[in-house]
C-alpha cells in the first residue's frame, strides 16, 4: 500500500479488530509485526528477546573459574543444593551441613522454593551438580548448560507473560492510531531491556520472577484489579526483598483509591487481609515458632556489610569520597539515616497519590519510590538499578528520552561489574542493539521540540561516558587510588540519576495540575 494508507487489523480476537495503523516508511518494519496483531507481534519480539538471551548466555558468568566462593551463579546453584538435601527448617539455619557463611540463603521463602524446584531439574539430568558438600563449585558444561535453562524458563514462564498483559491493558482504550504506531516497539524496549538480559542472563541471577511478578501486579492495578495486585506484589516482595523499592507507590496509590470509596475502611481491610494471607501462606513453613521465624528474617537484612558494597551510584556511596559514613558513624546511626532519606525523598510522590491517586501518577509513583530507595536506602547493589528502570520502560512511550538516558546510565553504572565478569562483549553488543532499537522508533516524539542546550548537555555526557569506557579499558588506575576510573563512573551516574529524580518528581505532581484542570472542564460543561 502507499505511503498514509489507513488500514484495518482483523484478528480472531474481537478486541483486536478495531486497531488501525497509519503506515510510512520509517515504520514499514514495525508494521508489518503489528498488523498480524498484537500476539503475532509480541510472540515474534519474544522469540527474537529469548534469541538474543541465549547468545548473552553463551558468554562467563559471575565468579567462573573463581575459587573458593566463585560468585552469584555459585550461590544460586548452592541453594538448590542446600533446598534439594536439607529439611525445610533447616534452610536458613547455620549448621554442620549449611554454613551459612558459605552462600547462605539470604531471600525470602519464595525464592528457597523456586530453588528447590529448580534443583529437582537439575537432579533430574545431573545428579552430581547439586550432591550434598561435593558439588560446591560444580561447573561441568552440563550443568551450567542446566542452570543457563532454569533462568531462560524463568524469564518465559513469568516475564513475557506479565509484558505481554501489560501491554494489553495499558493499551486498551487508547487511541488506535497512536497505539498501533508503538505498541510494538514499546513491547521490544521491555523484553531486550540490555541491563536486566546481562544481569539475569551474563552475571547471573533470576531477577526476571521477582520483576515479572511486579509487572504483573501494576497490570493488574491498572485493569483495576486490585486483589489480584495485592497477591502478586505481595509474591515478589517474598521472591526479593528489594521489591519493597515499590512498596511507597503500591501503598498510596491504593490508599487513596480506598479513601474515595463508599466504605475506606472495609476496602483496606480487603486489601490487608489479601496482603497477609499471602505472606502466611509463603511463610507459614517458618510461622510455627518465633525462633524460626527470626531466624529467617535476620538473613533477609544483612546490616553487617555496611551501608553499601563496591561502587555503586547512590547517595551514600558516591558521598563517601569526601564524608567516610563508615568510620564516623556505627550501623544504628547509618541505618536510622538511611531509613529517614530514603522516606523523606518519597514522601511527596506517595501524598501525590494519597491526594489524587491516578494510573498514570502510580506509575511515575513507582519511579520515584524506586529511585528514593536506589538512592537512600542501606545496603544498595549496583544490579538494584533494575528496579527504577522497570517503571522507567513501562513509561517509555511517554518519556523516551527520560528511557534511554536512564538505560544509558543504568548500564554505564554496571560497567565496572560487568568487566569483572567478562561480559564486555554482550555489554557492547547489547548497548549497540538498545540504540538501534531506539532510533528507529523511540525517539521520534523528543527530536522535533528537543532544545539546543539539551541537545549541546546530553552530548556533552555522552562523550565523556564514551571517554571514561575507553579510559577504564584501555588505562591502568594510579596505584594511589587504584579505584579512581570506578569513583568516576559512579559520580557520573549518580549526578545523572539525581536530574531523574528531580525531573520525575516534578512531572508527577504536574500531573495533579492537570487533573485539575480537567475537573473544572468537566464543572463547566
Amino acid at each position: 500500500m502507499e505511503k498514509g494508507t489507513k488500514r484495518k487489523v482483523n484478528n480472531k480476537k474481537g478486541k483486536e479488530e478495531k486497531l488501525i495503523i497509519e503506515c510510512d516508511d520509517e515504520s514499514d518494519a514495525w508494521w508489518w509485526l503489528v498488523h498480524k496483531g498484537i500476539t503475532a507481534s509480541f510472540l515474534s519480539i519474544a522469540l527474537f528477546s529469548l534469541l538474543v538471551r541465549v547468545a548473552v548466555s553463551l558468554h562467563p558468568y559471575s565468579g567462573a573459574g573463581n575459587p573458593p566462593k566463585y560468585g552469584d551463579f555459585e550461590a544460586q546453584r548452592h541453594w538448590m543444593e542446600i533446598t534439594l538435601n536439607l529439611p525445610l527448617k533447616e534452610w536458613y539455619r547455620n549448621s554442620t551441613v549449611n554454613d551459612l557463611r558459605y552462600w547462605g540463603l539470604d531471600y525470602p521463602p519464595l525464592t528457597a522454593y523456586q530453588s528447590y524446584v529448580h534443583g529437582l531439574f537439575l537432579r533430574f539430568f545431573s545428579p552430581d551438580s547439586v550432591a550434598l558438600f561435593t558439588s560446591r563449585g560444580h561447573e561441568s558444561y552440563l550443568g551450567k548448560l542446566l542452570m543457563r535453562w532454569t533462568v531462560l524458563s524463568s524469564d518465559v514462564l513469568v516475564f513475557f507473560p506479565a509484558v505481554f498483559y501489560f501491554v494489553v491493558v495499558y493499551y486498551a482504550g487508547r487511541n488506535p492510531s497512536r497505539r498501533m504506531s508503538g505498541i510494538a516497539w514499546h513491547m521490544a524496549i521491555i523484553l531486550l531491556n540490555p541491563c536486566l538480559i546481562l544481569i539475569d542472563h551474563g552475571h547471573f541471577q533470576y531477577n526476571c520472577i521477582s520483576l515479572g511478578l511486579t509487572v504483573g501486579a501494576i497490570a493488574s492495578l491498572l485493569s483495576d484489579k486490585d486483589l489480584v495486585a495485592c497477591v502478586l506484589y505481595s509474591l515478589a516482595l517474598n521472591h526479593k526483598q528489594m521489591s519493597a523499592y515499590f512498596a511507597p507507590a503500591f501503598f498510596s496509590h491504593l490508599l487513596g483509591k480506598c479513601l474515595r470509596r463508599r466504605y475506606p475502611l472495609l476496602q483496606v481491610l480487603k486489601l490487608g487481609l489479601v496482603v497477609l494471607g499471602t505472606f502466611l501462606i509463603v511463610w507459614w513453613p517458618y510461622v510455627h515458632s518465633m525462633e524460626a521465624f527470626l531466624g529467617v528474617l535476620s538473613r533477609l537484612a544483612p546490616f553487617e556489610r555496611g551501608i553499601f558494597e563496591d561502587y555503586v551510584a547512590n547517595f551514600w556511596c558516591t558521598t563517601s569520597v569526601l564524608v567516610k559514613w563508615k568510620r564516623l558513624f556505627p550501623t544504628q546511626t547509618l541505618k536510622l539515616l538511611s531509613f529517614g532519606a530514603t522516606i523523606s525523598s518519597c514522601l511527596p510522590s506517595m501524598i501525590q497519590q494519597i491526594w489524587s491517586p491516578s494510573k498514570q501518577g502510580f506509575l511515575y509513583g513507582l519511579l520515584n519510590s524506586a529511585f528514593s530507595f536506589y538512592l537512600f536506602s542501606f545496603q544498595v547493589h549496583e544490579k538494584s538499578i533494575l528496579l527504577p528502570l522497570l517503571p522507567a520502560s513501562l513509561l517509555a512511550t511517554e518519556e523516551p528520552f527520560l528511557f534511554t538516558w536512564m538505560t544509558l546510565y543504568a548500564l554505564f553504572s554496571m560497567f565496572p561489574l560487568l568487566h569483572r565478569d567478562k561480559l564486555v562483549l554482550p555489554y557492547l553488543s547489547l548497548s549497540a542493539l538498545f540504540i538501534l532499537l531506539n532510533h528507529l522508533s523511540g525517539g521520534r516524539r523528543d527530536t522535533k521540540d528537543t532544545s539546543a542546550f539539551r541537545s549541546f548537555v546530553t552530548r556533552v555526557f555522552l562523550l565523556c561516558s564514551v571517554i571514561l569506557h575507553v579510559v577504564y579499558l584501555s588505562m591502568h588506575a594510579p596505584a594511589r587510588y587504584p579505584f579512581l576510573f570506578e569513583a568516576l563512573i559512579m559520580l557520573l551516574c549518580f549526578s545523572q540519576f539525581v536530574f531523574l529524580t528531580l525531573y520525575t518528581n516534578a512531572k508527577q505532581w504536574m500531573l495533579l495540575k492537570h487533573s485539575n484542570l480537567v475537573d473544572k472542564e468537566k464543572k463547566l460543561l
